[in-house]
This record gives structure tokens, sequence and C-alpha cells, in this order.
């Protein structure tokens, strides 16, 4: 060969797509093609291939694996000869290794692709129960099936058949299969034949006519007695057959095997029997299947066995599919199916999943069942197995709008051919995208993508996902809005009726006033109408996915009905991804933040990227103290008297409530970008640090309007507060009353009396301005907790603590002192109270006994005597067993009798204490776990209540609806309350055992 005809060959095999031009060169130069190395149309042909490499060697293969010289020239004649051929055969070589592995086993097979008369281009089940027939047993099956399936796969790389006729003519050749194993079978055993009528019902994507190359086939078997046996010898034949059909089907062989036959969609799964008697599957789907059984059953169908038996079954079971939407919870049950596939996927695999992934397969496919079973109850022309022809009927019917139903098919069409390919190369289950560079070019060129494969696949992957992404939930949405604004003249519309049932079954307790909101949202020609139909679709799936839909709804009505007209509330939802889907959460998850936020709806800028100061923040991300405080101060600075700072000071407390309560839903809810906190002590713990934060700075900013208005500028005492309990141990939540005691000391040269009325008038007005009826919520100041009780004097000198807590403190108080820090005022007199208290909190050599005894018989009283007439014990937050006081109590008896001595006890906060106590060996790793879990828990549960009922409570709610929202917020999906009450009642219950063991016995 001369080096310019090499150069030649070779610049050409580049131009053909050939990656490999020297190995393609010596491939052609080789015995096996030298009759046909120069005809042009050979190397045309091979570069029209997915993989012209790979379809190069495998045509050498077929040649080399031909068993005389005649059938060598007669396929080479035949390929060159007749482009029908050449086309299928080189096409199947270079999209298939594992067709191309049967070829050379069984090299006369290539003759299947020769003859194709009419019937040949589009074959049903008759024709491959034809294809099959000759097979005797398991081997010659599985190479009869693979002839068959040879046919299949050249009609589909040439796009003789799309991507949805390939799809059925897999599942009617499954079908041809099964009949031939349950014949086999059924020859095997003719006394087990005799004794029964046994229907295979095909489920899945095999009954819905939509089979992949490579899938498991979902059975169910269904029997009956003939006449000559009784049931329970029916249903062993039966079970034997069937066992054997699946052996058949799914046992390797030298041929290797078929597909598993899986049969585990029957009742009770795997647990339940391989086969049932039609009245057993029928008393079990009206008594205790769940939704995602009625949604399987959509895609059933008999395909082998009794037709009689197998058209009984179906026609007794439809009934039944078609009433799972009225089923309780039937919406989120279905969405939480779907959630649960995804959370299943591994983290490494979920960008590369092409079926289960966000904007896969199985989003289109679950969408449209959902909407088949909400409407097909009344509409029979949407109860096909078949996700296209589905789609289409509900695009028809107006149920789905017609220009989303167009993308998705397109969509799911060009993810059915990327699975389609990436499967038939190997013939293995899998649905990852491949990674390797030279995969996915020879998977792109087999989609046509032939300028640049690799780049044109991803986008085209990406590109589609992303339009699956953003429809599947629209789908269930966009709908109700053409129903009540009439956006589309020309398109079929939701009667009232269907829009009525679609919400109630996502979860709308009063449709009809979630369709007088729709109306008033999404009607008009207005920009603000416009904007609004664009985010209502999403907007209203995130109200479903809540406990309360309707009060979404509603609350998102009057925030826009008072922010409607500004032009950067629109432009927030719009533009800032993560506002609207914020916002959504927030208004469906309780009424105490979208109370907060009506009262000043311009707070609803915290929820994307601004912090509602008009400068560049942190949006949800709660505001350090000292920055707080320095905005309250200023705004106290500013106004004409301490009445109006006050309510400025206030002002600023409702929107950082806000702010928190936001941050602590988003991060308890998650979002679809960000999983929920999967930490819950961090999330109690900001929400501890935010409420005592800005508690302490408004404090402040009132004690300098207070002083300001009735003394100028200097007071004639030094004053400071000392937060206690929950506010000095900075564990405030949302109902909080601010625990504190008043310290004062005269300046220098007044007299004690007048610096005792001053500071007495200053805690008075104090009280007074921070409980003014307002649009803001109201900061109780409780000082409860000072000596003597309500009976002792509201403010004390320094002295004057000193002095008692010398002579009358009593063990109580010392206790209720380890929670004691200064939070506002003068802070050398907070830091001089500091340690005056140390020595009392923190006793020198620990407790004496008879003070362990005290506290212990204390707690006892307070157990028995405060928890509150027909409460609940073991749901009771505070004083229930292994609740906050439980825990608490343990961690200040250590503190008491080990904090003189470890300095990491000498703090006020609970969790904080335990790390300490665990640290310094007083607890174990086990105790101190236990005890965590159950206080954050106990913590989470009420600020769980307020969030949702808008009140401070001890304990769950009774009312449905603010049960299963509580549930939502502490990661419990619709219909799990009893879980949430269980897994409760179970945390606290080890607590229990840890305290009795700690605090009661000599664990301390």
């Amino acid at each position: 060969m001369t080096p310019g005809r090499r150069s030649s060959t070779f610049t050409r095999l580049l131009r053909h797509g050939f990656t490999d031009p020297s190995a393609a060169e010596r491939l052609l130069d080789g015995p096996e093609l030298a009759p046909v190395r120069n005809d042009p149309v050979l190397l045309a042909a091979l570069g029209a291939t997915a993989d012209p490499d790979l379809a190069l060697h495998g045509l050498v293969r077929l040649v080399e694996a031909q068993p005389t010289p005649t059938d060598h020239r007669e396929l080479l004649d035949t390929l060159i000869a007749a482009k029908p051929l050449r086309d299928r055969l080189l096409g199947v070589l270079g999209a298939s290794t594992a067709l191309t592995d049967h070829l050379a086993r069984h090299p006369a097979d290539w003759q299947a692709l020769v003859t194709y008369e009419p019937h040949d281009l589009h074959p049903g089940l008759a024709e491959f129960e034809r294809g099959l027939a000759e097979a005797a047993d398991p081997v010659s099956l599985r190479v009869a099936y693979r002839r068959c399936l040879l046919s299949i796969a050249a009609r589909d790389v040439c796009g003789t058949t799309d991507v949805a006729q390939t799809a059925a003519e897999l599942a009617d050749l499954a079908s041809a299969t099964l009949r031939t194993a349950l014949a086999m079978a059924q020859a095997d055993a003719p006394e087990d034949a005799a004794a029964c009528r046994l229907a295979v019902i095909a489920m899945g994507k095999c009954g819905g006519h939509e089979l992949n190359y490579v899938s498991d086939v979902d059975v169910i078997f269904v029997a009956e007695a003939t006449e000559s046996a009784t049931e329970a010898k029916a249903l062993t034949a039966a079970t034997r057959l069937a066992s054997h059909l699946m052996r058949i089907c799914s046992e390797t062989t030298v041929e290797g095997s078929i597909w598993p036959v899986d049969a585990n969609l029957r009742p009770e799964g795997r647990n339940g029997p391989l086969v049932r008697t039609l009245s057993s599957h029928l008393a079990y789907y009206q008594r205790w299947a769940k939704t995602w059984e009625f949604q399987a059953l959509l895609k059933a169908r008999p395909v082998a066995g009794d037709a009689t038996l197998g058209r009984a079954y179906v026609d007794a079971l439809e009934p039944l599919v078609w009433q799972a939407a009225e089923r309780e919870n039937f919406v989120p049950d279905v969405q939480k199916m779907r959630r649960r596939v995804i959370d299943n996927i591994p983290a490494s695999e979920i960008d590369r999943e092409l079926k289960l992934g966000p904007g896969g397969l199985r989003d289109v496919e679950f969408a449209v069942q959902l909407l088949q079973l909400v409407h097909g109850r009344t509409d029979q022309s949407l109860r096909s197995g078949t996700t296209l022809d589905a789609l289409q009927a509900l695009a028809a019917g107006g149920y789905v709008g017609r220009e989303d139903a167009a993308r998705l098919d397109e969509a799911y069409r060009f993810l059915r051919a990327m699975e389609h390919r990436i499967q038939l190369y190997r013939l293995r289950r899998t649905h990852l995208v491949p990674v390797a560079e030279e995969d996915q070019r020879r998977l792109g060129r087999s989609l046509g993508l032939r300028t640049d494969p690799v780049a044109e696949l991803n986008r085209e992957w990406k590109r589609h996902t992303g339009v699956v992404r953003r429809l599947h939930e629209k789908l269930f949405y966009r709908p109700l809005l053409d129903a009540v604004a009439q956006l589309a003249p020309g398109e079929a519309r939701l009667s009232a009726v269907a829009a009525r049932e679609r919400l109630v079954a996502l979860g709308y307790a009063d449709p009809a006033a979630a369709l007088r909101h729709l109306e008033a949202l999404a009607s008009g020609v207005t920009r603000k109408a416009a904007i609004q139909r664009t985010l209502l679709p999403v907007l209203l799936g995130w109200f479903a996915d809540s406990a309360d839909p309707d009060a979404g709804l509603l609350n998102f009505r009057k925030v826009s009905d008072a922010l409607g007209k500004t032009p950067w509330y629109l432009r927030l939802l719009r533009d800032e991804g993560a506002a609207a889907e914020n916002l959504a959460r927030v208004l469906s998850a309780g009424r105490l933040a979208p109370d907060l936020l009506m009262r000043a709806p311009e707070a609803v800028a915290l929820l994307g990227d601004g912090d509602g100061t008009g400068m560049p923040g942190a949006g949800l991300t709660p505001r350090e103290r000292t920055p707080l405080e320095q905005e309250i101060l200023a705004a106290v600075g500013r106004a004409e008297n301490a009445e109006q700072g006050v309510t400025a000071a206030r002002g600023v407390r409702r929107r950082e409530l806000f702010r928190t309560a936001a941050a602590d839903i988003v991060g308890s809810y998650g979002t679809e970008t960000r999983p929920a906190e999967a930490d819950q002590g961090a999330l109690v713990d900001r929400v501890g640090a935010a409420v005592s934060d800005l508690t302490a700075a408004t404090l402040a900013g009132t004690l300098r309007a207070v002083v300001r208005d009735g003394w100028g500028d200097t007071l004639p005492t030094r004053f400071t507060m000392i937060g206690m309990g929950r506010f000095g141990g900075h564990e405030l939540g949302y109902g909080s009353d601010a625990d504190v005691l008043f310290v004062h000391e005269p300046q220098d040269g007044v007299p004690e009396h007048e610096a005792s009325a001053a500071a007495n008038k200053v805690v008075a007005e104090m009280r007074r301005l921070l409980q003014i009826p307002s649009a803001d919520p109201p900061l109780l100041i409780d000082a409860d907790l000072r000596p003597e009780g309500k009976s002792g004097p509201l403010v004390r000198t320094l002295k004057a603590y000193e002095a008692y807590y010398r002579r009358w403190s009593l063990v109580w108080e010392s206790q209720a002192l380890l929670r004691a820090e200064p939070v506002a005022g003068d802070e050398d007199l907070g830091r001089r109270f500091t340690e005056l208290i140390d020595p009392h909190r923190y006793p020198r050599h620990g407790l004496a006994e008879d003070a362990v005894r005290e506290i212990r018989r204390l707690k006892a009283r307070m157990e028995s005597e405060r928890l509150p007439r027909g409460a609940d014990p073991k749901l009771h937050t505070k004083l229930g067993p292994g609740g906050l006081s439980d825990v608490e109590w343990t961690v200040q008896l250590l503190q008491l009798r080990h904090g003189w001595e470890l300095p990491g006890l000498r703090t006020t906060r609970t969790r904080e204490a335990l790390a300490a106590a665990r640290e310094a060996g007083l607890l174990s790793a086990e105790d101190t776990e236990v005890l965590d879990e159950a206080w954050v828990l106990a913590t989470r549960v009420r600020n769980a209540v307020m969030l949702v009922r808008g009140r401070a409570g001890d304990t769950f709610p009774t009312e449905p609806r603010e049960l299963a929202a509580v549930g939502r917020y502490l990661g419990y999906g619709s219909g799990h309350a009893g879980d949430m009450l269980d897994a409760y009642r179970r945390t606290t219950r080890r607590a229990r055992t840890t305290v009795e063991e700690l605090f009661y016995g000599d664990g301390t």
C-alpha cells in the first residue's frame, strides 16, 4: 500500500467519524473484508452509525463467525447490495456490543434483518409470539428473544420506529415471552395446569406498553380453581407455575437471562402470597391497600394465561383505582413517594440519574399519574396506562395546558431515547448517563447529534430536564389559573367541578374560597396580575406541601393586596429565586410569622437578599446584638418622646422576630435547593440567641427612651437589668416573657430614697410602654424571680441584694441565679452584681446533702402541683417526664455541686453546661446525648406551637391541622402526626430514665 493511498484512507476515515483510523485501516485491509474494502457505500454506511469504530469491529467479528465461505460471501454481498439491511445491521453493530456478541454466537441471525414485509416494520404481539414459537426450553427461548430484540433495535436505531413505538414493541415482546414461558411451565407440569386458571397481569412499564430495553418486568398473578380442584390445591398449583415462569425468564443460562420477573407489587409485597384468587385481591385492595398501590394499578394489563380471568381482575379493581383520589392524604402520599425516591439516590449519582433525578422521567410519570387519578374518576378518556397517551388526553381535556403538554412530551421522548440508547449498548439495566467522553460521543451520535456530539448531548439533556423541573409541578396548578382567569380563549379549560376536585385532592379544605383568591390574584391585564400568574403555579405547589394550604393562599392574597402596587415587591418575587419559595413556606407554616408580616408587609424584603433596612444585608441571617442595639438606640434618639422611641424599638423587634421566625421555618422545611437543617440543636440555638439578643436590645432602647424623657442624660442612680431563666441562658422562645432582676446604685451624693424612687419609676414606665396595645407584639417583663418573689421590692440596690443573699437566700434562689446574666444598663454595675452572686451559685465545696435533698423535694413538688389539670404529662414539654424541667434541673444540680471547681460549668446556657459536664467526666457521652436530644426536641416543640398557633403553649395542639403543622415543622410528612408523638414520648422516656438516675439517684 502506497503512503499516498494510506494518507487518503486515513483522512477519509477521520471524516467519516472514526476515532481510531489506524485500527480501522487494519481491519479494512484484513482478509475478512477484502471483497468489499474498496466499495464506497460501506464506508459511508459505517460513518452513519453511532460508533463507526465499534460497527466496523462488530462487522469483522460477524464475518469471521460465518461457518462457511458461502455464508461469508452471502453476508457481504447482501450487505453491499441491500441498503435497508446495511443500515440496520451496521446501525445495531455500532450501538450495541451485547447484540454484536449475540450475532457472533449466532451468526445466521443477521438474516432476521433482511426481509421486511409491511408487517415486519411494526410487528405486534402475534408476530413476536411466532418469533418465539420454536423455543423448546429456556436456552432456546433466550436465543429467540434476542433475535426478536435484534429486529426491534434495528428499527429503533434506523429511525423506522420512534421511541414510543419502540417501547410498545418491547412491551409486546415481553408479553409474548411471558406467554411462552407460561406455556413451558404448564407443559412441564400438566397436573398443575389442569388444576387452576392462572392469569398474568403486567404492571409498571410493561403494563403501560412503554417498556425499556432492560428492565424488570413487573407482574401480579391471579388464579382460580378449575372444577376438578379445590381452591387450596389450585393456589398451590398456580404458585408452582408462577414460580417456574419466573425462573424460566430470570435464571442465568449459557445464553444469559432475559430479565427478572418482579412480583413485588402484589398485595403485601414480598411478605404476601405469590398468587391469590380474585376475591382475595379485591378484599386486600378494599381494606388495606396504600395510595401508591392504586397508583401502580393504573398500568395493570392482562398479558398472559387465562384471558377471561385477567380481564375480570382489571374490571374488578378498576373502580377502586379511580376512587383513590378521595383517600385522605392522597396527594401528600404521592408526593412523598416521589421525594423518597429522590432521597434514596446516592449523592454522587443524582446529577447523572436520568430516570429518578430531579427533572427526570419519573417526574413526568408521577405528575401525569397524579392528574389521571384526580380527574380520571369523571373522565374516562384519561384512563390510559401509557404516559404519553395519558399526557395527550390530559391536554385535550383541558387538564393540562397544550403548550406545557407539548414541551413535556418532547422532553419525555428525548429522555426515554437517551435511556434506550444507554441500555442498548450493553443490554444492562441502568439509568445513569455515562461519564466517559467516548460513551457520551456514541450516545450523542445515536441521537442524531453529529456536529459536536458530547457538547450537544449535554446541552440538550440539561435543557430537557430543566423543562421537566419547571413544568412538572406547574402541571397541577396552571389549569386552575386558566379556569378562573380565562387566559387562553381557544383552549379547553377545567370546569368549576374539576377545579374544585383538583384543589381538594391537593389538600385545600375550602376549594371555593381558594378559587376566589386565585381569581382575585390572577385576573386582569395589569403587570401585577401577569407576574402573579407566572408565580402562582409554583407557589400553589409549595402551599400544598404545607399543613395548611388554604392559609398560605389567603395570606399571599393579603400580602399581595398590601404590596402589589409596590414595584420592588413583584420584582423581588420574580427575580430573586429563593424569595418566592421562602414566602410560600412562611405564609403556610402557621399564624405567628404571617401575623408579624401583615403588620408591616414591607418586611417581605427580608426573604430575598436584603435585610430590610435599605442596605445590602444578610436576608434571613439573624443580626448580631451590637448592630441591633445601635439601630434601636439611633431610632430612640430621633424620637420626640419616650412613647415614640419605644414604638420605634418595638417596630424593630417585630421585624427581627419575623426574620428569626422566617429563617427558622425555612431552615426546618428546607427548600428545593437547600435541604432542611439536619442539626436540630443548631436551629434551637439560633432562635434562642436571636430572640434573646433582640429582647436585650429592645430593653436597652426602652431604658434609654425612659431615662432621656424623664431625666435627660443622667439618671440619679446607676441602673442595670439582669436576665434570668431562659433570657439569661440565651434560650428565649418566640412566646417567652423577659425574666429579669432590676439592680440600682445611687449616684454619688444622691439620697437612697430619691435613687430608689427614680429606679422604680423607670421600671414602671418601661413595663407600661412595652405593653401599650399596638400593631407590635408586647414584651412582658417578669421580675418574679427577685428576692422574696412578688412580695419583695421590685428594685433593690446592689448592697440590698448582697445583704439578702448573705442572710436569707434559699437554695432555690441560688439555683435561679445559675441563669443570671447582665443584659442591659450599666455594664460595671452588672459586672459587680455577677461577682456578688458567684459564691452563691457556685458554692465553695459544692452543696451540702440537706441542700441536695431540698432541691429534689422542690422538684418533686413542682411535678405534682404545677402540671395543668387535664394535660397529658407525657406530652407536656416543660413539666412532663423527660421535658425541659427534668433536663435543666439535672444540669443545674451538677452546676451547684461542681461549678466551684470546674470553670466550664459556669455558664448560663443549658447545652453548654451539658457539654462541659461530659468533658469533665460527670456525664457519659450517652447520657449527655439523651438529655441534649430531649431538651432540643422539647424546645423545638414549644417554638413550633408558638409559630403555628400564634400563642405560647407547653403541649402539642389537639386541632388536627395545627398538630400536622407542628409535625411538618419537625420534619414529619402529612399523616404522620402519630409518628411524631410516638417519637416525642420515646425520646423523653429515655431522658426521664437518665434523670431518675442522675438527679434522684446517686448519679450526680
